[in-house]
């Protein structure tokens, strides 16, 4: 079985699921030192007149603290502004009522734990556009020999032409006619539905 080590990423990108296609075993180390500036609290969004950037605010700045450790700051009213910018961006979407009340009660609950939201939301992703591959946690002092680690590799610093990832395999998608890639993994649900799968596929870059 293909196994692989991966950041866990707030609705992740196009680029991490062209990463993963053809992986038996997902394999996520809660112990690794959050990262500023990383997937791992924010996605992007395509909306009428732009791209846009939805972060989760975390509780203090934390540096070098284990990602299973970030609490979300509910101070902030995040969750109605990242709600309020789906339904924005893809209330037209063709596929919008099928998928959004899968993601809907993430927006209505709170859980402390950005790892746990992260975790409950890949779940969701996984299962919506059919990949049979399972969700582990990587054991303090396990042996990783063999297994595929890109942790680190996917990150909003690194534009994904520069990487081995993926390669953009255009699909319709709202407000205009230029094609905007690598989008959060909600911008294909939303425009494409079962075609999701396929899309994925053609756009994991071949050896």
């Amino acid at each position: 079985m293909n196994r692989i080590l991966v950041d866990l990423h707030y609705f992740p990108s196009l680029e991490f699921f062209a990463a993963i296609q053809g992986m038996g075993e997902l394999i996520f180390s809660p112990e690794d030192l959050y990262q500023r500036q990383s997937y791992y609290n924010r996605t992007t969004i395509r909306l009428a007149n732009k791209i846009e950037t939805l972060s989760v605010p975390i509780v203090g700045r934390r540096p070098r603290v284990a990602n299973e450790l970030i609490r979300i700051d509910f101070t902030q009213d995040w969750q109605k502004i990242h709600l309020r910018g789906i339904q924005s961006g893809y209330g037209k979407a063709p596929f919008f009522e099928f998928y959004f009340p899968y993601f809907e009660s993430l927006f209505s609950q709170k859980r402390g734990s950005l790892w746990d939201l992260n975790w409950e939301i890949l779940t969701i992703c996984l299962k919506l556009v059919g990949s049979s591959a399972k969700m582990r946690v990587l054991e303090k002092g396990s042996n990783t020999t063999g297994i595929m680690d890109i942790r680190g590799q996917i990150s909003p610093e690194k534009h994904f032409s520069e990487q081995t990832f993926y390669q953009p395999e255009p699909y319709f998608q709202l407000f205009g006619l230029d094609f905007d890639p690598n989008l959060s993994i909600l911008d294909l649900l939303f425009c494409e539905g079962p075609a999701a799968k396929s899309i994925l596929l053609k756009s994991a870059k071949k050896d």
